[in-house]
């Protein structure tokens, strides 16, 4: 009983702690702006939104805030010898990595930069000797456990990759962009993001109580006994998906983050028993997952778009909230193939078909197993055009989008990056 209320003060005191800290509220801004540009571009490629900024908003938060204390309770069973300092720094490398591409924002980057300059400062004893500012900051890097932080980068992955696995495909965004060979195809852009506190047990300054449970490290070991340490982070994946399904995408992208965390998993504990090896596994971190991200991309340019129409009949994309195609059981990647009796291969068919019974409609459509399925629906006053469906797009679609990555600039700005006219007219 004695050590659970110790725990419960300590982890009350490292709560207070992240209520205070701005970076969780600064990660918490960043994450609604990403779902705020997101929606911007849901409204201006089909002049409707398919997702709630605040509905999105408060799912993350609550699914980060959850997937935090369970990555906590792992972690305590590690011990990183951590310093409020280094989460500051950590999240100074993290923003300005950030200015470059918004997907660096990533502790995996961080961390892995914050190891090579461990690194290279081990080269520089003199410099350790430096008065002032820099001279604090170089004598901090070089006193960091980098065993310890790879280990976090992998439990936080494999957080990541459940997370995307689970909801990842919920934030899909449909969108139009140009193929390899120039044509206009349906796509999506997928988005997670979640900010993450985590609870670290550390060595406590102003003493207290032994753990009272094994470390994978002996940063908890000290005499000074142990605390909690607030670490807000960010967790988060883009990707882009015009051959497969969202749910497929997300299976994909959770299957290659779990096998990135073990890869850093055992890179750290080698770095832990070897600390030669602490350099490449910092380098390690950085280079498995910008290869994990352009593995994803080589499937993607190596399959065949999926979200095209053909003599089967209309390709749809997506299905707004709430439609009468939604009610009707219609869902992305099937086809419409006849409407009130008529073949349709063209938006034009599909509209007119509609307009052959103004309050019934009856559907064929071809379901994802490629086999036919009949529906229908009474049409009442007031409803979409379309159904609510979102076809995929033809080579008269208004504007196509393009996979260039956001940074921190455009994301403040809210500037819809890459979204341009579909032809030679200009914005």
């Amino acid at each position: 009983m004695e050590i659970a209320l110790e725990v419960l003060h300590r982890f009350a005191g490292a709560f207070l702690q992240l209520l205070i800290q701005p970076f969780y509220y600064i990660g918490i801004l960043l994450i609604v702006l990403q779902y705020r540009r997101q929606i911007k571009l849901e409204r201006k490629l089909f002049h409707t939104k398919l997702h709630s900024l605040v509905d999105e908003s408060l799912r993350t938060l609550v699914w980060g805030f959850l997937s935090g204390l369970g990555a906590s309770v792992v972690l305590a069973f590690v011990g990183i010898g951590l310093k409020m300092e280094v989460v500051l720094l950590l999240w100074a490398l993290s923003i300005l990595l950030m200015f470059v591409r918004s997907r660096y924002l990533c502790f995996a980057y961080s961390i892995g930069l914050l190891g090579i300059i461990q690194f290279i400062v081990s080269f520089l004893p003199q410099a350790l000797e430096t008065p002032g500012f820099w001279g604090d900051m170089l004598r901090l890097v070089d006193e960091v456990s980098m065993p310890g932080l790879l280990v976090l980068v992998a439990v936080v992955h494999a957080v990541e990759a459940l997370l995307v696995r689970g909801t990842g495909a919920r934030s899909a965004t449909p969108l139009f962009m140009e193929s390899k060979r120039g044509k206009v195809v349906g796509g999506f852009q997928l988005y997670g993001f979640w900010p993450v506190p985590l609870f670290l047990t550390v060595p406590a300054a102003d003493g207290g109580m032994s753990v009272s449970w094994p470390t994978l490290f002996d940063g908890l070991q000290g005499a000074g006994g142990w605390t909690f340490l607030a670490f807000p982070l960010i967790i988060g994946f883009t990707e882009m998906t015009w051959t497969r399904l969202p749910s497929q995408k997300v299976r994909l992208s959770g299957f290659l983050l779990f096998g990135y965390s073990i890869a850093v998993l055992i890179m750290g504990l080698a770095a832990w028993y070897w600390a030669p090896f602490t350099i490449a596994a910092s380098v390690g971190s950085i280079v498995l997952h910008e290869a994990m991200i352009r593995y994803s991309l080589r499937v993607e340019h190596e399959g065949s778009p999926m979200f095209v129409h053909d003599r089967r009949g209309l390709m749809v994309l997506d299905v707004l909230p709430g439609s009468p195609a939604a009610e009707l059981g219609i869902v992305t990647g099937e086809r419409i193939h006849k409407v009130n009796g008529v073949k349709v291969t063209r938006k034009e068919d599909l509209h007119a078909a509609l307009g052959l019974q103004s309050a019934f409609c009856k559907l064929e459509v071809i379901n994802l197993e490629g086999q036919s399925k009949f529906v229908q629906r009474a049409l009442f006053a007031g409803e979409h055009h379309m159904l609510g469906v979102i076809l995929a797009p033809d080579q008269q679609a208004m504007y196509v989008v393009d996979t260039n990555q956001t940074n921190l600039w455009t994301v403040l700005r809210g500037k819809l990056t890459g979204l341009s006219r579909n032809g030679p007219a200009d914005m």
